[in-house]
């Protein structure tokens, strides 16, 4: 589906003149000279797909080089650049490239200023989405969950706040977090890169943002839907960022490469406008605790503090729905002020006695797995006991998987039978015992 623009969110406004960027002119000219010389490119046509600038504002801001001697027109070229202008750097021009990115290596797309990209950030905002009990059950639709866990689960992702679920693990609450992620659908725009007090912060990141597809690369065709809104802005899903047992403090801090002396934005920042999960909360190396207090004042106050290497801190606006997973009880973890700061708290579950045969039912059903009863009882009278009778959800897909494993093994058609259970019941648990070494 080629998509140009979402018709949900307001489109960052197009730029028609250099002063619309609300970039400093010097900031503009170094980024133009740093690209030519680091990229070698010396057309119009080329310079607007990679500045991500309409073709009349390159122009004007190659004649302003042009007027400081630091550019200079080549006359026409060969007959494959349709008649088109070629420019290169002059001596003056490549000097002052070097001199730029002996401060910044950034080039490429002009960034857009932090205060503008906060208004872009509350036009599309994440707390502004409309879920419907429909658009959620879609997107669980693979999910075997009680009617209950909507009612509690879709108010909570409407509202854009922060959500903790808790519970066994085993439970779906790794794929009920994903289907969150599935049941926003609509689309935003994405900064390739913010400034913030001559600074550029790399904000777009394929690895965390899927973009629409809308890319024709017909210069052409690129120049016509350029004109509908801001090209230093890409259009993506909104975006997800999932961490685990991985997450650390410093994760959520601004990333500066001292080499290149560029920023890239930390997760947090890279995830405005969508969700941020932190699986398994309590497994990272960080106290639960730490965690929760980085996130308290952007969580309350829709707005993060970054900090610059000068040390010089600052504002960045935090519109995110925030989803914390976690296997221990949540009065384990953190304190009470930490629990009255996350707005819903849902407890996800396993199921009952009655709810596994439901699910084992349905599962078996969608594999073409025939159920047997002397099997099923087999497995509630004999394994159950031995665990407590603890059901958890992600128990039936194990158990009958295991099982026609064994019968494609075995060459026998799909089959359930004691002997199978046993034998799939042994590869859900270890049994304890000591290793010799």
């Amino acid at each position: 589906m080629n998509m140009q623009t979402s018709p949900g969110v307001q489109a960052p406004p197009p730029l028609r003149t250099l002063a619309d960027t609300g970039l400093s002119p010097v900031m503009m000219r170094d980024i133009l000279l740093k690209t030519m010389f680091r990229m070698n490119v010396e057309m119009i046509t080329q310079l607007e797909r990679v500045l991500c600038l309409p073709t009349r504002v390159v122009q004007d801001l190659v004649d302003e080089a042009r007027g400081q001697g630091l550019v200079e027109a080549m006359g026409t070229l060969h007959a494959n650049s349709g008649g088109e202008m070629g420019y290169r750097l002059s001596d003056t021009g490549k000097a002052r490239a070097l001199d730029a990115l002996s401060q910044s290596e950034y080039y490429g797309a002009m960034p857009v200023p932090m205060e503008r990209y906060g208004e872009q950030v509350k036009r599309q905002s994440v707390r502004d989405m409309k879920i419907t009990r429909e658009q959620l059950t879609g997107a669980m639709g693979h999910l075997i969950l009680p009617p209950e866990l909507l009612d509690h689960l879709g108010p909570a992702v409407g509202s854009g706040r922060s959500i903790l679920m808790y519970g066994p693990p085993g439970n779906g609450k790794s794929s009920i977090s994903n289907g969150i992620r599935d049941a926003l659908g609509d689309k935003i725009y994405v900064p390739r890169a913010v400034e913030y007090s001559g600074q550029v912060i790399t904000v777009y990141d394929p690895i965390v943002h899927s973009k629409a597809e809308d890319v024709v690369e017909d210069p052409g065709a690129l120049r016509r839907t350029g004109n509908r809104f801001d090209r230093r802005y890409v259009l993506c899903d909104r975006p997800t960022v999932i961490t685990g047992g991985e997450l650390t403090l410093d994760m959520l801090d601004l990333v500066y490469n001292p080499v290149s002396r560029t920023y890239t934005a930390p997760l947090q920042f890279k995830s405005t406008g969508g969700v941020f999960i932190v699986d398994d909360l309590g497994r990272q190396a960080e106290p639960p605790q730490a965690l929760i207090n980085r996130w308290i004042v952007p969580l309350e106050e829709s707005k993060d503090i970054l900090a610059l290497q000068s040390g010089e801190k600052f504002e960045v606006p935090f519109d995110t729905l925030v989803i914390f997973s976690t296997n221990f009880h949540p009065n384990k973890i953190f304190d009470k002020a930490a629990l009255r700061r996350i707005f819903f708290k849902i407890k996800i579950d396993g199921p009952d006695q009655e709810g596994f045969l439901k699910i084992f039912a349905m599962v078996a059903r969608k594999k073409g797995m025939p159920l047997d009863e002397a099997a099923l009882v087999h497995l509630l009278k004999q394994k159950y006991p031995t665990i407590d009778n603890i059901y958890a959800n992600y128990q039936p897909v194990f158990l009958i998987d295991q099982m026609m494993a064994i019968c494609d093994f075995e060459g026998i058609p799909y089959q359930m039978s004691p002997e199978l259970i046993d034998r799939a019941w042994a590869n859900m648990f270890v049994r304890e015992e000591e290793i010799v070494h």
